[in-house]
């Protein structure tokens, strides 16, 4: 329940404390599972302090047991080893500390860790962290390689000189960490978090040598399986040996078998590289020289074509054609134009037979009103009217002296009597033969 303080009326050190105390006191026995570190057995001493720490967070507590109690599970529990503890929170007033008061130990067994990790497994997978189209692909020639490894190890030197061996110019990004104990998942995590925020490391290697399976439980970890998922920078495990699979095997873009494979699948071999070059030049200029021969032969079966060999003869072969076929053409032609001139000459004959001009030569003459309107017909004149006669060689005037019916043109039909005004001194030897044109002869005739 809350207390009533302030400024003016606060509590006393002793009396917070106490108040905790109390509080804490209340709470009955609990089963807690951690890790054992920093274990102190003071020779002669009836009591056993170590301290009990959750190895996915970096939280730990005191705890106190009777001699007897450590005694009973010495022999299978040791520092690093996980337990299960019977304890009674307990306040150490004076000092403000909180510390667990063991009654009995259990250590966890082989069979129960298997079993935990398996249901971790499970979780994790029904989370899509292990599928495989969540795996980014290894660089082909990293140029940075970060290296996760324990100091000294024979993993580090498996893995540089492998390295080295196969490609001398690879650099290393190396992170000395404990590889197992307390200390071993906060350091992995740092260290692959560190090594992906750098965007000149191409790739991570997380290695370790073979080990129990204890020693191998921070690489199963759910801390560092979660960090490793989230890694921007494909990460290979190489974690124990072949029959070894932590968790991080299956979360790793890459899961080697050993830190020497580990070496050996992210840095290609040199001598094999210059080998695949040479055999990839050798293909390649067997493949040009291929091509070339194919177009050189190609190229002699096309010279070797009589259109090429004599390259005159399809213009020799075609010119005796072409001058058959021009003479036929001169031939067509000139019928064509011999043709067109007899029918120009006929039809110009036909034109001058039925020419106005014609008639007119033959002694005709045209009668035309001063308007210019031919006379057609005896009844389109009129006594004294002045016509214009035009014929052959010219025209002249002349006048209408009876009308229709006054004269023997009448009964004769030759139309009505016209008197010359002006016009040639000959005139016509025939007499008009149409009652449509109106004749006279010159001089009275």
């Amino acid at each position: 329940m809350g207390l009533n303080t302030s400024a003016d009326a606060p509590l006393p050190v002793g009396q917070v404390s106490r108040l905790i105390g109390g509080w804490i006191d209340r709470l009955g026995q609990v089963w807690v599972e951690g890790q054992i570190t920093q274990l102190s057995r003071r020779p002669g001493a009836g009591v056993v302090f170590l301290t009990l720490r959750d190895p996915s967070h970096d939280i730990s507590v005191s705890v106190t047991c009777f001699r007897q109690v450590w005694e009973e599970v010495a022999d299978a529990a040791s520092e690093g080893a996980r337990v299960v503890v019977l304890a009674k929170p307990e306040w150490y007033a004076p000092r403000g500390q909180l510390s667990l008061r063991v009654t009995e130990i259990r250590p966890v067994g082989i069979g129960e860790l298997l079993a935990r990790l398996e249901r971790l497994k499970r979780s994790l997978a029904a989370e899509g962290l292990f599928a495989l189209d969540r795996k980014k692909p290894l660089p082909f020639l990293p140029q940075l390689i970060g290296l996760v490894v324990g100091r000294a190890s024979a993993a580090e030197r498996d893995v540089l000189e492998n390295a080295r061996r196969r490609w001398p110019a690879v650099r290393f990004e190396v992170r000395n960490v404990a590889v197992q104990g307390v200390n071993a998942v906060p350091q992995v995590v740092q260290a692959v978090k560190e090594l992906d925020a750098r965007p000149d490391v191409d790739v991570i290697i997380v290695a370790r040598g073979g080990g129990s399976v204890e020693d191998l439980l921070p690489f199963s970890d759910e801390e560092v399986v979660r960090t490793v998922a989230a890694a921007r920078t494909p990460v290979v495990s190489a974690i124990g040996h072949e029959p070894d699979s932590p968790l991080l095997d299956l979360v790793a873009d890459l899961r080697a078998s050993t830190p020497t494979d580990a070496a050996k699948k992210v840095v290609p071999d040199v001598g094999e590289e210059m080998e695949r070059v040479r055999q990839l030049q050798g293909r390649g200029l067997r493949a040009l020289r291929g091509l070339l021969d194919r177009e050189e032969r190609g190229l002699a079966h096309a010279l070797a074509r009589p259109v090429f060999v004599h390259p005159r003869r399809m213009v020799e072969t075609r010119e005796s054609e072409l001058e058959a076929l021009l003479a036929r053409s001169r031939r067509t032609l000139g019928h064509l134009l011999d043709r067109a001139d007899s029918e120009l000459e006929h039809t110009r004959a036909r034109v001058l037979a039925l020419s106005p001009a014609a008639t007119l030569e033959r002694g005709y003459a045209v009668l035309q009103r001063a308007d210019g309107h031919v006379v057609r017909a005896p009844d389109e004149v009129a006594p004294g009217q002045v016509l214009r006669a035009r014929v052959a060689a010219g025209e002249f005037a002349v006048e209408v002296t009876a009308a229709p019916g006054e004269s023997d043109g009448e009964a004769s039909g030759a139309g009505p009597e016209t008197t010359p005004r002006t016009g040639p001194e000959t005139a016509p030897e025939t007499a008009p033969e149409s009652p449509l044109e109106a004749t006279s002869k010159a001089a009275g005739g």
